[in-house]
């Protein structure tokens, strides 16, 4: 038996609402039931979705409700301190309400036996790169043992083969082209918690992709750490470019890439991006910062003008590309004049999308021993200030393309407006805005999952208004399907 799962944000995990499917012979009824929490980014949620394709494949009823479950597993963050807080947060909550706890992912990779030492009610801690053995670690605990199932080094990254339940519904899907990172950016702990960059062929990814395009699904979402240097380990160069152009024959309208390093958009690259029509021209950069001297302390790339120089190539290249890049500020050293040459980048640069962190310092990271370490308050007026110069932009932004005709994937419904709630191809799935659509008399017709032309009608701070287009022969368009 599985389960229909549906990602819904509540606080400080995301849980997985769900309706139950009974399409499962395998299920019996002596299995117990294993609820799912997860949190983090869109690569921990990839490996959430093995995991509970795995246990359906092993006969266990996975539920999305911990009060269904005396057994929770929870994939949890370990990227900054506000994650971590997160996510024993939710562990000792769920310890309080009486769950045996299986704590997988980063954290788990961090503390490792800490965990099982602080919480007496986690029977495993599974690894990063240690998920796909999550049935051999419940049989283990089934018998009674502690399980301590985390590799000192993940080496493993899954494939077309591992089972998945997706979570994402029917129409959006991420696909792990790589795990893992080589670089040593000097805020970040990813290389020590998820191992060294290990790519799957490109043969492989394309046949992932073919199989979520028979299931239906109208977005794809490439996601790694460095995206932009797929390939590298495997083939002996970047090879996002390759794996894009035979993408391209994949029935799936839009493919996003997510997570591109600014020194890996060659020009050759970014001519991909320009000419396969299934590609968007989406480009998640996260810079970082704009000033040399931070960039520099940082250990990413600060030659002068390198982002701008950039920036401005696709723009010539690509009008309507979109840019969503995300910042850190208070960095170690960080002065005010460097912060001002933020500020005005940010306020030159006019990204479609902005992401602003404080940094946060963490044990293991070259920054959290540098000098000059900026106080939290002075770091969040920073955040603050950026905010606040973003939005108007993001604003304006949002005008520009209204008045636009453009394609709409249907997503859900909300239930007390009755519009359709969807995105156009300027939008990623939860950290952009949407389009809510004002449907007429013949508003039943549309599904979740449909991409349909839009007007675009109005604008705010990070969404966008639409009507549909020639609804009434759209609707009688698909009335004749269906007689």
């Amino acid at each position: 038996m599985i389960i229909d799962f549906k990602l819904v944000f509540n606080n400080d995990w995301i849980l997985i609402q769900s309706r139950i499917i009974d399409n499962s012979a395998c299920y019996s009824e002596e299995k117990p039931i294993v609820a799912f929490v997860h949190l983090g980014c869109e690569k921990n949620l990839v490996d959430t979705e093995h995991m509970m394709g795995l246990l359906d494949e092993g006969g266990y009823l996975v539920s999305s409700n911990p009060s269904d479950a005396s057994l929770v597993v929870v994939n949890t963050c370990s990227f900054i301190q506000q994650a971590r807080e997160e996510s024993v947060r939710a562990l000792i909550g769920l310890a309080e309400e009486g769950k045996e706890l299986i704590i997988a992912g980063c954290l788990a990779q961090h503390f490792q036996d800490e965990l099982l030492q602080s919480i007496p009610e986690a029977k495993a801690i599974v690894g990063t790169g240690d998920y796909q053995h999550i049935l051999k670690v419940l049989k283990r605990i089934e018998q009674g043992e502690i399980v301590n199932q985390v590799s000192k080094v993940p080496e493993f990254v899954g494939d077309e083969k591992l089972p998945r339940f997706r979570t994402t519904g029917d129409s959006v899907a991420y696909l792990k082209v790589a795990e893992g990172c080589d670089y040593n950016c000097a805020f970040c702990i990813i290389p020590k918690l998820r191992g060294k960059q290990r790519s799957r062929t490109i043969e492989s990814i394309v046949l992932e992709a073919n199989q979520l395009a028979k299931q239906g699904v109208k977005e794809l979402i490439l996601i790694s750490q460095i995206t932009t240097n797929y390939g590298l380990d495997l083939y002996g160069r970047p090879s996002l470019g390759e794996l894009l152009k035979a993408l391209g024959d994949v029935e799936i309208p839009w493919i996003r890439v997510h997570y591109a390093y600014p020194t890996g958009l060659t020009p050759d690259l970014i001519n991909v991006f320009k000419d396969i029509s299934n590609i968007l021209p989406y480009f998640d950069l996260p810079l970082q910062h704009s000033h040399p001297d931070v960039l520099r302390a940082m250990n990413r790339p600060w030659q002068s003008n390198l982002n701008k120089n950039l920036l401005n190539s696709i723009r010539e290249q690509i009008p309507d590309a979109i840019f969503r890049t995300s910042l850190i500020v208070g960095f170690p050293g960080e002065t005010e004049s460097h912060f001002n040459h933020l500020v005005s980048f940010v306020q030159e640069q006019q990204f479609d999308h902005v992401g602003v962190f404080t940094f946060s310092s963490e044990d293991g990271t070259k920054a959290a021993k540098l000098d000059d370490q900026i106080p939290f308050n002075v770091a969040q007026a920073r955040k603050d200030k950026i905010i606040s110069i973003q939005q108007p932009i993001a604003a304006m932004k949002n005008q520009s393309w209204v008045g636009r005709t453009v394609d709409v994937l249907l997503e859900r419904r909300d239930p007390e407006t009755s519009e359709m709630i969807g995105r156009c191809s300027r939008f990623a799935p939860e950290v952009d805005g949407t389009v809510r659509i004002s449907l007429g008399l013949d508003e039943d017709q549309l599904r979740p999952g449909m991409m349909i032309p839009v007007l675009l009608t109005g604008s705010d701070l990070y969404d966008l208004t639409g009507e549909p287009i020639c609804l009434n022969e759209m609707v009688q368009s698909l009335r004749r399907n269906v007689l």
